[in-house]
């Protein structure tokens, strides 16, 4: 994530990416689910994974179609054009908030009133000089639904979001191990997090997105952590082919599931964590060292102390000497 701190004048006007840029035209897509995507939580020996991320990767189905938008407009204007899918350091809700699209809700989503908070973005930048919209208004109101349900805490003030404390960051951005305080909080979500999202009001209105190539799997609805714990590179690659999913890698996916496999209180989930100790990834050692001891305390103090006087990795010996 450090491009967020990076040049942050490009991020701030859009003529700073492109000079020659006139007028930006933002889009939006639907992704809304036709389930409850919270219904998932009580499964606690089954993952969740973010609504977003259970159907095509949202990138390359966007891009195709905007490329298409961005012709014909250059067609009919003479303008140039670029279009971009989190391609390039671009303000996506702030714009679309200023095209009217929707605002940036306390949650820091784009709410729409007809599509609620499930919306994919994409942008087109062009030379043409267009008439501009009127930009939509703030209609959070007094309502904290979103801020009071987040798991981690992750927003110390409305409309302020932590990304060290969000689980969509942690179990998709961030490469080493979960800190021990937000493991608990993060339950059963294997990539991403859709609670802030699901609770907001104007999901009321939002019909099932009929978008056939952003549908979700049902393959990959509420799989077992089992099954999950046991991928390795090649297997979790064709497991996730085509999906947002797969581009996390392996080694942090395992490392998600055994925070989960730790969550749930099952200790028949135990030796699937005790496998993966002797895992070549230290990531992944580290975390199920966390979950043995959560689930097996006495498995795991047989197994520290036959495996951690020969851990040489830093962040796995941590682990073996912190309490589980």
């Amino acid at each position: 994530m450090d491009w967020l701190a990076d040049e942050p004048d490009k991020r701030a006007d859009p003529r700073a990416l492109w000079p020659e840029c006139r007028s930006v035209v933002m889009l939006a897509a639907s992704y809304a689910p036709e389930s409850d995507p919270l219904a998932g939580l009580s499964l606690r020996d089954r993952a969740v994974i973010s609504v977003y991320a259970r159907g095509r990767d949202y990138h390359d189905v966007l891009k195709g179609r905007l490329k298409q938008i961005a012709s014909r407009l250059k067609a009919k204007s003479g303008g140039e054009v670029k279009v971009f899918v989190d391609t390039a350091p671009v303000m996506e809700k702030p714009l679309a908030q200023a095209a009217g699209v929707g605002w940036q809700g306390k949650h820091s989503v784009l709410v729409s009133r007809q599509h609620g908070s499930w919306l994919f973005l994409g942008a087109i930048f062009t030379t043409a000089d267009l008439p501009p919209d009127a930009a939509e208004a703030d209609h959070c109101g007094s309502c904290t639904r979103c801020l009071d349900i987040c798991p981690t805490d992750a927003f110390p003030a409305p409309y302020r979001l932590d990304a060290r404390r969000c689980i969509s960051y942690l179990t998709i951005e961030h490469r080493g191990p979960i800190p021990r305080d937000l493991r608990v909080g993060i339950g059963n979500r294997v990539f991403g997090c859709d609670d802030c999202l699901a609770v907001c009001p104007w999901n009321k209105f939002a019909a099932a997105g009929r978008d056939a190539k952003l549908q979700a799997r049902a393959d990959l609805d509420a799989l077992p952590l089992a099954e999950l714990a046991r991928l390795d590179d090649a297997a979790f690659r064709v497991k996730f082919a085509g999906t947002p999913v797969k581009r996390t890698g392996r080694d942090s996916f395992v490392r998600n599931v055994l925070v989960a496999i730790g969550n749930s209180g099952n200790p028949a989930l135990a030796p699937d964590a005790e496998a993966l100790l002797a895992d070549g990834s230290p990531l992944v050692r580290g975390a199920a060292i966390w979950a043995l001891g959560r689930l097996a305390p006495e498995r795991f103090a047989r197994a520290r102390a036959a495996l951690a006087p020969r851990e040489t990795d830093p962040d796995v010996q941590a682990e073996w000497s912190s309490p589980p």
